[in-house]
């Protein structure tokens, strides 16, 4: 493990010699989620440790010479640690071997947990949820104890619980959204006797005790929003197979089998068009357009959720209908966004929510054009993700296939022309003119009170400004002359 061996040169990690000199017969292994992301050389700096044959008091002692620790919990042994001279983002995780007894309610917490320093390091492991987490590398004798074969199963890609699936995911119904969090993250798949027992148990994902829910909803969130970074797609395909997105997100189930007119969208079903557009997302059309970033949660989730207001909607006239689904679909996103605590997990939902209102924007503006002001507030405003709504846009529209194969991106191209003309350098997100007057200044030019007619005016006045047509406070005090007495009593 020459890999792990560079990872403990680390400059934060250079305590561990002094440490070890000052505890000979201490025993110190790093552990869990880092062996397994340098196993499959990803990126971490989640470093945390087992230290056995040192009581508590004595490695508190120790550890306070060599910087600033913090003792988290004295049943459960846990140390947090910053060396001296360092600024880390998260403090180091170094904890004395402890056992687990699950209390058998399934939440995440219900856990008598009891510290011993004279553990073996292998019944540590052994409480651990999957074999991939399940590795410690000891520091000392410089070498890798993986006695579950986590090593074999990152080799084989594969997601298996260290023993017996049901036991694991009984004592911790989360342990369910971490393996396929864990798959979305790795590409890995799960082993077939977890993926049986995870399909068995998934409606227990919604488990009451008293009132509450055994697995947190910010639980939910913060496995959901890794899951879907990660990879949308083979994220919500292992949701739905397992069960676990009809219990938790019901409403997604109504796009399987909503039909929509071949004449638009030959691909299938909404459910179909939906995993095109989310899958668009990391097409090399759409990095070529916006760039190599990887899409935000808020642009996940609305790729997701954007036509999700169509089956309730659906009307079989002249042929089928969604009337009014933009509108339908920002309200039940809303709503599930917010059953689910999403915004718990670091996610904007309101944006998320706005753009899914706003996904039809050049289809209703077919019918009525964008006037240059609102093209102005959607388009270059920080408070709002214009950005984002040109990336759903274009990936709905990639993702809407008409019979001869090639999306109509008409509509797409004549919106991306009208924010150009506002500003030649508008792809980058550059300011606008500055406004050239403002609603004050308004009222003190045309002695008016406040009131609606005074943002009528000013709306009137930013119009003609971003059309060309005003270029100094004077074109603008004739412009307003012309049109006070219009607006005044509006």
């Amino acid at each position: 493990m020459r890999a792990i061996q560079n990872l403990l040169r680390k400059k934060e990690l250079s305590f561990i010699p002094k440490l070890l000199k000052r505890l000979p017969r201490a025993e110190l292994f790093l552990v869990g989620g880092i062996i397994r992301d340098t196993a499959v050389k990803r990126p971490s700096k989640d470093f945390d440790f087992v230290i056995r044959n040192v009581g508590a008091a004595k490695l508190q002692s120790e550890l306070k010479k060599l910087g600033w620790v913090d003792l988290v919990g004295k049943r459960f042994g846990v140390f947090k640690f910053i060396p001296q001279g360092l600024t880390l983002p998260e403090p180091i995780d170094l904890a004395l071997p402890r056992t687990e007894h699950a209390l058998l309610t399934g939440g995440y917490r219900d856990f008598d947990v009891q510290s011993d320093p004279k553990l073996p390091i292998e019944q540590d492991l052994m409480r651990r949820d999957f074999t991939i987490n399940a590795m410690a590398y000891d520091i000392r004798e410089q070498k890798l104890i993986d006695r579950f074969g986590g090593m074999h199963d990152i080799k084989k890609k594969l997601i298996r619980t260290v023993g017996k699936p049901n036991e694991r995911f009984t004592e911790d119904l989360s342990r369910m959204l971490r393996a396929l969090r864990f798959a979305s993250q790795l590409h890995f798949s799960i082993e077939t006797q977890t993926w049986r027992s995870l399909k068995k148990l998934s409606a227990r994902i919604n488990k009451l005790i008293a009132g509450e829910y055994v697995v947190p909803r910010e639980t939910v969130a913060r496995e959901l929003t890794k899951a879907l970074t990660a990879d949308p797609v083979y994220a919500i395909g292992l949701l739905t197979k397992s069960g676990i997105t009809e219990k938790l997100m019901p409403e997604l189930m109504k796009m399987k089998g909503c039909r929509q007119p071949r004449n638009f969208h030959s691909e299938g079903d909404v459910w179909k068009h939906t995993m095109i557009c989310m899958q668009n997302l990391y097409s090399n059309p759409f990095k070529k357009k916006f760039g190599p970033e990887p899409p935000s949660p808020e642009l996940i989730y609305a790729a997701l959720l954007h036509d999700i207001g169509k089956p309730y909607t659906i009307e079989r006239a002249d042929r089928l209908r969604f009337n009014n689904h933009d509108a339908v679909g920002a309200e039940l996103s809303k709503k599930i966004l917010s059953r689910l605590r999403i915004s718990s997990s670091g996610v904007d939902t309101d944006r998320i929510v706005w753009l899914i209102r706003m996904h039809l924007i050049t289809t209703h503006s077919k019918k009525s054009p964008m006037k240059k002001t609102t093209l102005e507030k959607y388009f270059f405003n920080d408070q709002l993700p214009g950005g984002d709504l040109l990336r759903l846009l274009y990936a709905d529209v990639q993702a809407t296939i008409p019979p001869s194969g090639c999306p109509d991106f008409t509509e797409h191209h004549a919106l991306e022309q009208q924010i150009k003309k506002l500003s030649p350098e508008a792809r980058h997100r550059r300011s606008l003119p500055p406004v050239i007057m403002d609603g004050n200044e308004i009222m003190q030019q045309l002695r008016m009170e406040p009131g609606p007619a005074v943002g009528q005016l000013k709306t009137l006045l930013r119009e003609e400004q971003l059309r060309g047509g005003l270029k100094t406070k004077k074109q603008a005090m004739e412009f307003l002359k012309k049109h006070a007495n219009i607006r005044r009593y509006a």
